[in-house]
């Protein structure tokens, strides 16, 4: 049974966050993208038990205090929609995997990562986070890589 729900984790360390540059898989819809870490939920999974597994499985990182931020929906080209948890992270144990087969995991600044190479929907969340704004519900409509609609908490979102 293939999931339509996923998460993904922004993990903060003071200024900087944890980035994973997707570069390693050659069908990967994210291929060259900068992203958080996370995955697609299994059958038995509630939103925290993915999220725990997905950054433990990607970075050998085990969260201590997260934050359930937002739920986005995306449509893309006339799939069915994709539903993402998105959580940040500011505590975590252990010792970061020195190698992660989705890519490559690196600490950016965050003042850095609007430069990165990311998704159009991707910088409205980051905007979200930064400006600490409370649980939100965004819908991305995309067709190919083109962000054609964005909806914030009910609301359209101007030039998107």
């Amino acid at each position: 049974m293939r999931s339509n729900m996923t998460t993904l984790c922004y993990i903060e360390d003071k200024s900087r966050y944890l980035m994973l540059h997707r570069v390693k898989k050659e069908n990967d819809i994210n291929r060259d993208k900068w992203i958080g870490v996370g995955g697609k939920f299994e059958p038995w999974e509630s939103p925290e038990d993915c999220l725990l597994r997905e950054v433990r499985e990607e970075t050998g990182l085990t969260l201590t205090n997260y934050s359930f931020r937002g739920i986005v929906t995306f449509l893309c080209d006339g799939d069915e929609a994709l539903y993402m948890c998105l959580y940040t992270a500011d505590g975590f144990e252990g010792d970061m995997l020195p190698d992660c087969a989705e890519g490559n995991l690196e600490w950016v600044e965050k003042d850095r990562v609007p430069t990165l190479e990311l998704w159009e929907g991707d910088r409205i969340f980051f905007r979200l986070l930064e400006e600490n704004h409370k649980f939100f519900s965004l819908k991305l409509r995309y067709e190919g890589d083109v962000l054609t609609e964005a909806v914030l908490d009910g609301e359209k979102i101007q030039g998107a």
